[in-house]
């Protein structure tokens, strides 16, 4: 077992050469028989272990025993204390979910501290299968068939942490075999035993089953996982090329809208669309069901779609998608400038002058509301500021961010940003000049 570890590490390229790792060790048997592998092939390694306090007096034994296991090895030990439950409540979490975040920032913050280049787990090959089961059924599709892979990255709260799992060559009875063939020490979690939870029912009811049916389940399951992954290789360079045409990072055309635009051509999307343009939302948050809502009916300009973290508009005929952040005024200061003829009054996006004696004191700043005219810099007909924002072919999104400055009459002074109004501009008469400056 020992050559079949250290093959499928050189194979899969898992492992610097030389440098020490950061072993992910629980304690339970999977975690022991990484280490002792790790040990046994002469791997440079230091261990990290989470006490996630769910299970009372067997979480402190746990960490006890991992402390106990990295000394008799004289090797570097890293733990932590989490309120898992008060995480889990306070970030809407499953216990689960928030076991799994606390965990990877950890790890993540561990590495960047040490200089670890990546964290090692005892992932198998039965977690490989289970996990392509339970995504199978949540309709995670192609990227969920893929199972664990060997070699992952993954972006925490905090910065990006690389993953290997260098015991996906093995299966559960592979582990349970070398454990006991080496005396390992090792310590239980109660929970592995329960079948309320549904990775455990399927470990503990429907493989076994599908085990004693299919008597090469295992080895055919990997093989499929194997040619999953060739697939969503493929598929995933597609995507990337497909997004390298059609999706573009661009500065809002609101100076006072600061988040970046990402825009997608719906109109150039080719077929299956919806499966296509779900893979350019997803790392936006998005699911297949907002696609495919994006798509069903005709492509409305103004329709607006929302993942928990990013808003999309379609706005003619593109998808503009940007992070949902709610309007921030700007700041609005105010100069007078000294009396001279020579001085040159001009315009531009963050600044502007007026007349000081056509306007009343005090200015307010607020957002555009539907009704609201001015007389746009240069014209002498009024105009809706909504007619004005349109022809200005501003995206729903920056809309929203448009503020205008008002002065005590209620008459519009400045669409921020955008455009002064014509009737404050400063003339051959103009007396006194005030700069407005947006910042």
């Amino acid at each position: 077992m020992l050559r079949q570890f250290k093959d499928y590490i050189d194979r899969q390229h898992l492992l610097p050469d030389g440098r020490q790792v950061l072993l992910a060790v629980s304690g339970g048997r999977d975690s022991v028989a990484l280490t002792d592998l790790m040990r046994r092939a002469a791997l440079p390694f230091a261990i990290a272990h989470c006490n996630f306090h769910l299970r009372n007096a067997e979480s402190d034994r746990d960490q006890d025993f991992v402390r106990r296991l990295a000394a008799s090895l004289n090797v570097p030990f890293h733990t932590v204390d989490f309120d898992t439950r008060s995480y889990a409540a306070d970030h809407h979490e499953s216990i689960e979910e928030a076991a799994r975040h606390l965990r990877y920032d950890y790890f993540a913050d561990l590495c960047a501290a040490h200089g670890y280049p990546c964290v090692v787990t005892a992932h198998h090959r039965d977690d490989s299968i289970e996990t392509l089961f339970l995504n199978l059924l949540r309709g995670t599709g192609l990227h969920g068939l893929h199972g664990i892979r060997p070699h992952s990255s993954l972006i925490t709260h905090h910065s990006s942490l690389t993953i290997v799992r260098p015991m996906l060559c093995f299966s559960r009875a592979d582990i349970d075999r070398y454990v006991a063939d080496h005396g390992l020490d090792y310590v239980d979690d109660s929970t592995n035993f329960e079948s309320d939870a549904r990775r455990n029912a399927l470990r503990l009811r429907v493989l076994p089953l599908l085990r004693e049916l299919y008597p090469s389940f295992d080895v055919t399951l990997q093989a499929d996982i194997d040619r999953f992954a060739d697939a969503g290789e493929v598929y995933d360079r597609y995507v990337a090329d497909l997004r390298a045409r059609l999706v573009a990072e661009e500065p809002s055309r609101l100076p006072t809208h600061h988040s970046p635009l990402i825009t997608i051509q719906l109109q150039d999307l080719p077929e299956p669309r919806a499966t296509l343009l779900y893979e350019l939302l997803r790392p936006y948050g998005f699911n297949a069901d907002s696609a495919a809502a994006i798509l069903a009916k005709p492509l409305r300009t103004g329709s607006c779609h929302r993942s928990p973290s990013h808003e999309a508009v379609v706005d003619r005929g593109r998808l503009v998608v940007a992070p949902l952040v709610s309007p921030v005024a700007p700041t609005i200061s105010i100069e007078e400038l000294p009396t001279d003829s020579s001085l040159i009054i001009h315009h531009s996006s963050l600044a502007i002058t007026v007349d000081a004696d056509l306007l009343r004191q005090p200015l307010t700043l607020r957002t555009w509301r539907a009704g609201d005219r001015f007389c746009p810099f240069g014209m002498k007909q009024s105009r809706l500021v909504s007619d004005f924002l349109k022809d200005s072919k501003l995206s729903l999104i920056e809309k929203r961010h448009v503020y205008v400055l008002i002065d005590a009459e209620g008459h519009i002074v400045w669409l921020v940003g955008l455009r002064a109004d014509n009737r404050f501009r400063v003339t051959a008469a103009t007396r006194r000049t005030l700069r407005l400056t947006c910042a």
